[in-house]
Protein backbone atom coordinates (compact mmCIF):
# COMPACT_ATOMS: atom_id res chain seq x y z
CA UNK A 1 0.00 0.00 0.00
CA UNK A 2 2.98 2.16 1.01
CA UNK A 3 4.80 1.60 -2.53
CA UNK A 4 1.25 2.09 -4.40
CA UNK A 5 0.94 5.37 -2.97
CA UNK A 6 4.32 6.92 -3.20
CA UNK A 7 4.34 5.39 -7.32
CA UNK A 8 1.13 7.49 -6.94
CA UNK A 9 2.64 10.67 -6.00
CA UNK A 10 5.34 10.31 -8.50
CA UNK A 11 3.72 10.27 -11.25
CA UNK A 12 1.30 12.97 -10.17
CA UNK A 13 4.58 14.87 -9.90
CA UNK A 14 6.15 14.17 -13.01
CA UNK A 15 2.31 15.02 -14.68
CA UNK A 16 2.76 18.33 -12.88
CA UNK A 17 6.08 18.77 -13.88
CA UNK A 18 5.42 18.18 -17.71
CA UNK A 19 2.14 20.23 -17.19
CA UNK A 20 4.29 23.33 -16.23
CA UNK A 21 7.00 22.73 -19.22
CA UNK A 22 4.46 22.53 -21.98
CA UNK A 23 3.18 26.28 -20.74
CA UNK A 24 4.56 28.41 -23.80
CA UNK A 25 5.35 32.12 -24.24
CA UNK A 26 2.32 33.01 -26.37
CA UNK A 27 2.01 36.53 -28.04
CA UNK A 28 -1.45 37.80 -28.46
CA UNK A 29 -2.50 39.86 -31.62
CA UNK A 30 -0.31 44.08 -31.98
CA UNK A 31 -4.22 45.29 -31.92
CA UNK A 32 -4.84 44.05 -28.37
CA UNK A 33 -1.99 45.55 -26.05
CA UNK A 34 -3.11 48.96 -24.83
CA UNK A 35 0.18 50.40 -25.33
CA UNK A 36 0.56 50.72 -29.31
CA UNK A 37 0.65 52.80 -32.33
CA UNK A 38 -0.73 52.32 -35.97
CA UNK A 39 0.24 54.31 -39.05
CA UNK A 40 0.28 53.82 -42.73
CA UNK A 41 -1.47 50.22 -41.96
CA UNK A 42 1.28 48.75 -39.47
CA UNK A 43 0.41 48.69 -36.06
CA UNK A 44 3.37 47.86 -33.62
CA UNK A 45 2.42 47.60 -29.99
CA UNK A 46 5.41 47.42 -27.02
CA UNK A 47 4.87 45.74 -24.05
CA UNK A 48 7.97 46.18 -21.34
CA UNK A 49 8.63 43.15 -19.06
CA UNK A 50 9.09 44.42 -15.42
CA UNK A 51 7.36 41.97 -13.12
CA UNK A 52 8.34 38.42 -11.82
CA UNK A 53 5.20 37.19 -13.18
CA UNK A 54 5.78 38.68 -16.90
CA UNK A 55 9.84 37.62 -16.83
CA UNK A 56 8.65 34.11 -15.51
CA UNK A 57 5.91 33.74 -18.32
CA UNK A 58 8.84 33.88 -21.13
CA UNK A 59 12.08 33.68 -19.37
CA UNK A 60 11.95 31.29 -16.74
CA UNK A 61 14.02 31.21 -13.30
CA UNK A 62 16.01 34.51 -15.49
CA UNK A 63 14.79 37.87 -14.52
CA UNK A 64 16.53 40.00 -16.95
CA UNK A 65 15.16 43.00 -14.16
CA UNK A 66 17.77 42.35 -11.90
CA UNK A 67 21.08 42.41 -14.13
CA UNK A 68 19.81 45.81 -15.17
CA UNK A 69 18.43 44.81 -18.31
CA UNK A 70 14.91 45.78 -19.77
CA UNK A 71 13.29 43.42 -22.06
CA UNK A 72 10.43 45.16 -24.73
CA UNK A 73 8.07 42.98 -26.30
CA UNK A 74 7.36 43.82 -29.95
CA UNK A 75 4.21 42.94 -31.54
CA UNK A 76 3.78 43.69 -35.32
CA UNK A 77 0.61 43.45 -37.69
CA UNK A 78 1.14 44.63 -41.32
CA UNK A 79 -2.24 45.81 -42.89
CA UNK A 80 -0.85 47.76 -45.11
CA UNK A 81 -0.49 45.91 -49.14
CA UNK A 82 3.34 47.00 -49.54
CA UNK A 83 5.98 44.03 -48.40
CA UNK A 84 7.91 46.00 -45.31
CA UNK A 85 11.81 45.82 -44.70
CA UNK A 86 12.81 45.92 -41.42
CA UNK A 87 16.35 45.64 -41.94
CA UNK A 88 17.28 49.20 -40.92
CA UNK A 89 14.78 49.59 -38.43
CA UNK A 90 16.27 51.57 -35.54
CA UNK A 91 14.70 50.78 -31.73
CA UNK A 92 15.31 53.43 -29.01
CA UNK A 93 14.11 53.71 -25.66
CA UNK A 94 13.52 57.51 -24.74
CA UNK A 95 13.13 58.34 -20.67
CA UNK A 96 10.78 61.24 -19.41
CA UNK A 97 14.15 63.07 -19.23
CA UNK A 98 14.53 62.77 -22.76
CA UNK A 99 17.27 60.38 -22.51
CA UNK A 100 18.17 57.92 -24.89
CA UNK A 101 19.09 54.15 -24.95
CA UNK A 102 19.55 52.24 -27.61
CA UNK A 103 18.34 48.78 -27.87
CA UNK A 104 21.32 45.88 -27.09
CA UNK A 105 21.83 43.16 -29.43
CA UNK A 106 20.12 39.81 -28.08
CA UNK A 107 23.59 38.09 -28.94
CA UNK A 108 25.55 40.85 -26.71
CA UNK A 109 23.01 40.91 -23.87
CA UNK A 110 24.95 37.43 -22.69
CA UNK A 111 28.13 39.47 -22.24
CA UNK A 112 26.59 42.22 -19.90
CA UNK A 113 27.48 40.88 -16.40
CA UNK A 114 31.64 40.69 -16.55
CA UNK A 115 33.52 38.25 -15.78
CA UNK A 116 33.89 37.89 -11.62
CA UNK A 117 37.50 38.25 -10.26
CA UNK A 118 39.30 35.03 -8.89
CA UNK A 119 39.68 34.95 -4.82
CA UNK A 120 42.91 35.44 -4.63
CA UNK A 121 42.80 35.59 -0.76
CA UNK A 122 44.15 33.38 1.57
CA UNK A 123 42.50 29.82 1.46
CA UNK A 124 42.61 26.65 3.74
CA UNK A 125 42.96 24.62 1.33
CA UNK A 126 45.97 24.95 -0.78
CA UNK A 127 45.74 25.29 -4.72
CA UNK A 128 42.55 25.54 -5.06
CA UNK A 129 40.42 23.70 -7.74
CA UNK A 130 38.79 26.89 -9.69
CA UNK A 131 34.76 26.51 -10.48
CA UNK A 132 33.19 27.09 -13.69
CA UNK A 133 30.29 29.49 -13.29
CA UNK A 134 27.56 29.43 -15.38
CA UNK A 135 26.28 32.33 -17.08
CA UNK A 136 22.71 33.10 -16.54
CA UNK A 137 22.33 35.18 -19.05
CA UNK A 138 23.57 32.72 -21.87
CA UNK A 139 20.12 31.71 -21.74
CA UNK A 140 18.47 30.14 -24.77
CA UNK A 141 15.23 32.28 -24.55
CA UNK A 142 16.70 35.75 -24.72
CA UNK A 143 18.34 35.17 -28.29
CA UNK A 144 15.58 32.42 -29.12
CA UNK A 145 13.00 35.36 -28.58
CA UNK A 146 14.30 38.26 -29.80
CA UNK A 147 12.91 40.60 -32.14
CA UNK A 148 14.87 38.94 -35.73
CA UNK A 149 12.12 39.61 -38.87
CA UNK A 150 13.66 41.22 -41.70
CA UNK A 151 10.24 41.40 -43.67
CA UNK A 152 6.89 41.93 -42.71
CA UNK A 153 4.96 41.05 -46.07
CA UNK A 154 1.11 42.04 -46.35
CA UNK A 155 -1.34 40.48 -43.97
CA UNK A 156 1.22 38.89 -41.52
CA UNK A 157 2.78 39.30 -38.07
CA UNK A 158 5.67 39.04 -36.38
CA UNK A 159 6.83 39.62 -32.77
CA UNK A 160 10.15 39.44 -30.31
CA UNK A 161 11.73 40.90 -27.13
CA UNK A 162 14.15 44.23 -27.66
CA UNK A 163 16.20 44.37 -24.66
CA UNK A 164 17.52 47.52 -22.94
CA UNK A 165 20.50 48.42 -20.49
CA UNK A 166 18.44 50.61 -18.00
CA UNK A 167 15.41 50.11 -15.69
CA UNK A 168 11.79 51.14 -16.67
CA UNK A 169 10.92 54.49 -15.87
CA UNK A 170 7.29 55.44 -15.74
CA UNK A 171 6.41 57.96 -18.46
CA UNK A 172 9.23 56.51 -21.08
CA UNK A 173 8.54 55.58 -24.58
CA UNK A 174 9.72 53.40 -27.63
CA UNK A 175 10.82 55.61 -30.71
CA UNK A 176 10.98 52.99 -33.64
CA UNK A 177 12.53 54.45 -36.84
CA UNK A 178 14.27 53.21 -40.10
CA UNK A 179 11.08 50.69 -41.46
CA UNK A 180 10.37 51.11 -45.24
CA UNK A 181 8.38 49.86 -47.68
CA UNK A 182 10.22 47.15 -49.55
CA UNK A 183 9.38 47.57 -53.08
CA UNK A 184 10.06 51.39 -53.32
CA UNK A 185 12.45 52.31 -50.24
CA UNK A 186 9.85 54.66 -48.99
CA UNK A 187 10.37 55.33 -45.07
CA UNK A 188 7.31 55.03 -43.09
CA UNK A 189 6.51 57.31 -40.36
CA UNK A 190 8.59 57.24 -36.86
CA UNK A 191 6.56 55.48 -34.32
CA UNK A 192 6.63 56.94 -30.64
CA UNK A 193 5.06 54.44 -28.83
CA UNK A 194 4.39 54.85 -24.71
CA UNK A 195 5.07 52.31 -22.38
CA UNK A 196 2.11 52.52 -19.88
CA UNK A 197 -1.11 52.57 -19.90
Amino acid sequence: MNTRRSWLLLILSITAWAAGKDKRFEVQPADSYPTKQTSEGLIIAAVPYTTAEQMKSAFGKLNLNAYGVLPVLLVMRNGSGQTLNLRQMEITYVTPGRYRVDATPASDVQYIEGPRRPNLGGSPIPNPIPRKRKNKLASFEIEGYAMNAKMLPPGESAHGFVYFQTPHLKGSHIYIRGITEARTGKELLYFEIPLDQ
